[in-house]
């Protein structure tokens, strides 16, 4: 019964980097938020007035910040020695901007083996030291990665801190070679572990056949008690595009 949150990535609609995205973004009927990215634009969203100019035009406009991505610096991974730092800069910026998720991405060869504790060891350890700082912020860290939803609950339950989640998406588990566990994985982890959500179909609109079943996902999620937000990470060729399809969708 409650209305959806939804919002989009500044990426899909092209427009990191610059406040004039919820401009645009405001033009879309039944958007509610822009993601941002943190370390897109020059300045970025570590500098104070920049944050400030952007949390101006978000309320200008009648949109909120839901989330963070982009939360490393250049050359920084989950796994570097200062990604601690990254991961405290950010939570400030989205702290002024009321943003309530950090997008901590690792994909690949960036993301830990979850059967080798010298692997994911350094990484929760990490994880839990930000934590504190992340919930005093009102911050979730939701992390958005190549692992399974079993190598995700692994890790979200080693870590034992409210304030680290699932940025889940269903896409990227079936890009990932986990398509027959995307819908299985939302009962998984549950709406304690999942803090934010994003929706793709790819290049096409998300009603359109595609590997993942958005109907019965969104099913789930509401059958699981989550009521976060949904962020489109969906994919155009330009800005028009991203708005004409946004709509549709």
């Amino acid at each position: 019964s409650e209305p959806l949150k939804i919002g989009i990535r500044a990426t899909s609609l092209r427009m990191a980097g610059t406040p004039d995205v919820f401009k645009v973004a405001a033009g879309i009927p039944g958007l509610r938020g822009v993601e941002l990215q943190a370390t897109a634009g020059q300045p970025n969203l570590r500098d104070a007035e920049t944050v400030r100019h952007y949390k101006r035009e978000a309320d200008r406009w009648g949109l909120q910040v839901p989330s963070l991505a982009g939360i490393w610096d250049r050359g920084v991974k989950i796994h570097s020695p200062n990604a601690a730092d990254s991961v405290i800069a950010s939570v400030r910026a989205a702290e002024m901007l009321g943003a309530r998720a950090l997008l901590a991405a690792f994909f690949r060869d960036d993301a830990p083996k979850m059967s080798d504790e010298s692997s994911y060891g350094p990484i929760v350890s990490m994880l839990q030291q930000v934590a504190k700082k992340a919930a005093d912020a009102g911050v979730v860290i939701g992390l958005e990665n190549s692992l399974s939803p079993a190598d995700n609950k692994k890790l979200i339950d080693l870590v034992g801190h409210p304030a680290v989640g699932v940025y889940y998406d269903p896409h990227n588990m079936d890009f990932y070679g986990y398509g027959d566990q995307a819908i299985p994985g939302i009962r998984l982890l549950g709406k304690e572990r999942i803090c934010m959500v994003h929706v793709k179909n790819g290049n096409k609109l998300i009603e359109e056949p595609g590997p993942i079943d958005w109907p019965v996902a969104f099913r789930d999620f509401r059958n699981i008690g989550y009521q976060g937000w949904y962020v489109y990470e969906t994919g155009h060729e330009s800005t028009e595009d991203c708005i004409a399809d946004t709509t549709k969708n």
